[in-house]
């Protein structure tokens, strides 16, 4: 296929994501500029310098985890979604995007079948040592885009431990905010309340863009109600809170899983993130700070209060 083929096909993807979503093809259209790949994995070396220079040094890493959703999901759910969502944004707005990355927290799951749960110290050795080969590759702003809820605390913290040493990099998570339209739209088409994992909105993301391996059929097989087995402890948090709640690994109902609901938060999220990428191309601020920082670091004492 050429250049101009290829993006005639885009925008008549882009169209029909916008006739599923209820947002306009202006709004979704991709980047017409760009006939490098997103993927980093499909670029060529010479292309991979190319690429850097074009995403003004943004690489994002989706991040997902394998483990059990619910019975009618796949172990790579949280992956396979996230990914959609950051290659959605990077056709919008071109950075390059990092492989399939599956090492995260999960010890929650591990009595379900099919979760690899990677120890603490080598997951967060992981992710340094990919963010610092990244860094070494030219690219400058790291976006995490976090597809599993279980994850949320490593990855935070990870962000703020950057500040022990100095690196020619900055760190960022991506942090979806609110969006009344998309809540709007979800409440008129959703058929349930509850969820969390592998329920009505989880299932409806994966049945948009891997609808082959959704099976709504099996949801009912297992239960996902929360069982409050420990709404007895006041004022606490502990580790086995999840299981406590949800010992099958779901939560929610994924059999009215539908595609449209799956379109508009994809779409939304996608948006989001393209927005920060374009934020973060622009962004001087960030570097001067953490330059700044670890300036007066080096010697605190002569810190100006």
């Amino acid at each position: 296929m050429n250049i101009n083929h290829r993006k005639n096909a885009m925008a008549f993807v882009a169209v029909l994501l916008g006739w599923f979503s209820g947002i306009s093809p202006a709004q979704i259209q991709p980047n017409p500029a760009s006939d490098l790949p997103v993927r980093y994995e499909e670029l060529s070396a010479p292309d991979f310098v190319r690429a850097v220079g074009q995403a003004e040094g943004v690489c994002v890493i989706p991040i997902g985890i394998l483990e059990k959703h619910g019975p009618h999901l796949p172990l790579g759910t949280d992956l396979l979604t996230i990914r959609e969502t950051v290659l959605r944004a990077a056709r919008r707005e071109y950075c390059v995007v990092f492989p399939e990355y599956y090492c995260g927290q999960i010890f929650e799951a591990k009595h379900q079948p099919g979760t690899i749960a990677y120890g603490t110290e080598l997951q967060w050795k992981l992710l340094q040592e990919t963010c610092d080969e990244l860094g070494r590759n030219g690219f400058t702003r790291i976006i995490l885009a976090n597809g599993h809820g279980g994850n949320g605390a490593f990855l935070s913290y990870f962000c703020q431990a950057q500040l022990a040493t100095r690196k020619p990099y900055s760190v960022v998570l991506f942090s979806p905010g609110p969006d009344t339209t998309l809540e709007k739209k979800l409440r008129a088409l959703r058929k349930t309340t509850e969820g969390g994992h592998a329920d009505e909105v989880e299932s409806s993301t994966m049945m948009a863009c891997r609808p082959e391996l959704v099976h709504p059929e099996r949801a009912n097989l297992e239960s996902g109600e929360n069982l409050g087995r420990l709404d007895s402890l006041p004022f606490a948090y502990v580790g086995i809170w999840w299981y406590a709640r949800y010992p099958n690994h779901y939560a929610g109902d994924g059999s009215n899983a539908n595609r449209e609901i799956g379109e508009l938060v994809l779409n939304s999220k996608s948006a989001q993130l393209a927005t920060l990428i374009k934020a973060l191309k622009a962004d001087k601020t960030i570097k001067k700070l953490e330059d700044r920082f670890f300036d007066a670091s080096m010697q605190p004492s002569q810190t100006k209060q």
